[in-house]
């Protein structure tokens, strides 16, 4: 498969203009196979790397584990020198397959509700249709764990959870919508598109685009008390039908190019919703040679609120962006960059070489968002990391942006390929990271759907890798976090295991013991801390992955550890 791109900027911005140049007709192959993701199935990894095999589903438990991977994908551009010395935004590729590969089914015009208990997946629903959902038991009450599921209102596949300022906990539940546990509560709440979840930006009138309305929420991250930043998935799709793709292909469909993006929602008094859109796209005349517009960022894979520098980091398909923690929304603003509280986007691509020995530029799945105290983000990719230095540069993002795309040595290769530029395909080694998280020294811990973990020091430069020779419960891993209690690093598995919690040179496993032959075998798709109260709290997510040769599903939840 093929696509081309072509892209430049030239942007207005407090009274400056900035300008850059950009490459044409960039076509891209197959580029990169197997780079995992929360939702694909996956060839499973040879016996002896299994963390378990599977037991038998029980009637009353339904038990199972397996696999996941995810189709990442190439992007294209350069970056020249701005004119005057003045840094800019850079505009760039795209690509062809969404990091997690979407859903089978898109619902007709939304979603529904799921009644929080019942064994039936909901209409249109987030497992592949004609499955069975098996509704596992909880795991047995152990010392500092506490764990809510389906029957406690909580949706059936988790793919992220957090807490605000106020010890609300938020869970992403897919296509059944955004959760909310509140302090004290024993029982989920749901919300979804009739709540006024926005998953789709504006039109440049801003009206609602025309159209079916896709709803998947995959990434949450706490705000202040009361608030949460979501980010969704956009209308799965192939091709000039996916939703990174639709806005340059031959038949523009404002339902596709206008979903995923994000949302800053905050939880009213009266139980109501308030719901603040970010649509992450450039408008028009924004870059000099797409003067239509932009529209490549749909996916968001990781969301992240910075209190210190009030910015809402997305990682996304294809690259990164930053969003205004306390924007207003302005839906008539058409992706200007004064009023549409967006800058983006950044991504530390590569020149690469295909199967048939053509140039392509690589970059996708940035899974990977660790904030650093300084203000810098550490952002993680299927084929490249870097320390986006945004803290560092006084809050510029263009001059960050400079530093990442244009300086080789903060383009980080965490597992190294043979070669750092116009590598053939058999000479590259996915790094495929899932998450990064800093820690209390200014290092930083990267995970890998593949790799196992990697420990960089505070410039890049990778000084210890782990895998299960090291005592983690795998090297396949999805979730990472720091815990604000001790340091340590939590790691999840992704083909179930549980997690590995690293402190020095000392790994403790959290596995079946504690999370019992039900929620043992699933993936960790997220761990985020809390420490809204008077004891941190480590929030972990639970989520099945579909495997063709099963012919059902189990439910997910959530666990809430206060212990030491």
């Amino acid at each position: 498969m093929t696509r081309g791109w072509r892209w430049a900027g030239a942007l207005f911005m407090a009274g400056a203009m900035w300008t850059v140049a950009g490459c044409d007709s960039k076509g891209s192959d197959e580029s990169e196979r197997g780079n995992p993701g929360l939702d694909d199935p996956a060839p499973v990894p040879p016996p002896d790397e299994r963390p378990v095999d599977p037991p038998a589903p029980q009637p009353d438990t339904g038990e199972v584990p397996d696999s996941g991977t995810v189709d990442p994908v190439p992007d294209a551009g350069t970056t020249t020198p701005p004119d005057g010395g003045s840094e800019q935004p850079r505009p760039d590729g795209g690509t062809t397959t969404p990091p997690d590969g979407g859903t089978t089914t898109p619902p007709d015009g939304g979603t529904t509700t799921p009644d929080g208990g019942t064994t039936t997946p909901p209409d249109g629903g987030t497992t592949t249709p004609g499955k069975r959902v098996e509704i596992p038991r909880l795991p047995e009450a152990k010392p500092g764990w506490k764990f809510y599921g389906v029957e406690q209102g909580g949706p059936q596949r988790v793919y992220g959870v957090t807490a605000d300022e106020g010890g609300n906990v938020w869970v992403a539940g897919g296509e059944e919508g955004l959760f909310v546990l509140k302090p004290g509560a024993e029982r989920l709440q749901r919300f979804g598109l009739e709540d006024g979840l926005r998953p789709y930006g504006f039109m440049p009138d801003g009206s609602t685009p025309p159209g079916p309305k896709y709803l998947k929420v995959i990434s949450v991250s706490g705000g202040p008390s009361g608030t949460v930043f979501v980010g969704y998935e956009g209308m799965p799709g192939t091709g000039s039908d996916h939703c990174e793709s639709n806005w340059d292909g031959p038949h523009p469909d404002p339902a596709r190019y206008k979903s995923g993006d994000a949302d800053r929602v905050t939880l009213r008094s009266d139980g109501t919703l308030g719901v603040v859109h970010y649509d992450i796209f450039s408008g028009p005349g924004v870059v000099r040679d797409e003067q239509r517009g932009r529209e490549k960022l749909c996916n968001v894979l990781r969301i992240r609120y910075d209190k210190h520098t009030q910015s809402v980091w997305f990682g996304g398909n294809h690259g990164f962006a930053r969003g205004e923690a306390e924007f207003k929304g302005a839906p008539m603003c058409n992706g200007q960059l004064n009023c549409s509280g967006v800058l983006e986007h950044v991504h530390p691509h590569i020149n690469a070489l295909n199967s048939q020995g053509s140039v392509i530029l690589l970059t996708d799945a940035y899974y990977g968002v660790g904030l650093d105290p300084s203000g810098d983000v550490w952002f993680g990719g299927s084929d490249r990391s870097t320390r986006f230095l945004y803290g560092t540069n006084g809050g510029n993002f263009w001059r960050a942006q400079t530093g990442t795309e244009n300086n080789a040595a903060n383009k980080l290769d965490l597992w190294p390929d043979a070669k750092p530029e116009y590598s053939k395909p058999n000479e590259r080694v996915q790094d495929s990271v899932s998450g990064m998280a800093v820690a209390r020294d200014g290092s930083v811990w990267a995970s890998s759907f593949a790799n196992g973990l990697a420990h960089l020091d505070a410039s890049g430069n990778v000084t210890r890798r782990m895998g299960r020779e090291s005592g983690l419960v795998d090297k396949y891993l999805s979730a990472i976090s720091l815990d604000p209690l001790d340091g340590s690093i939590w790691v999840g598995a992704s083909w179930g295991g549980g997690i590995s919690r690293v402190k020095g040179g000392d790994v403790t496993n959290y596995g079946l013991p504690v999370f019992g032959t039900s929620y043992g075998m699933l993936r960790i798709t997220d761990i985020q801390a809390d420490d809204s109260g008077a004891r941190r709290r480590m929030l972990v997510g639970f989520m099945d992955y579909d495997d063709p040769k099963r012919d059902y599903t189990v439910a997910g939840g959530i666990g809430i550890y206060s212990g030491d």
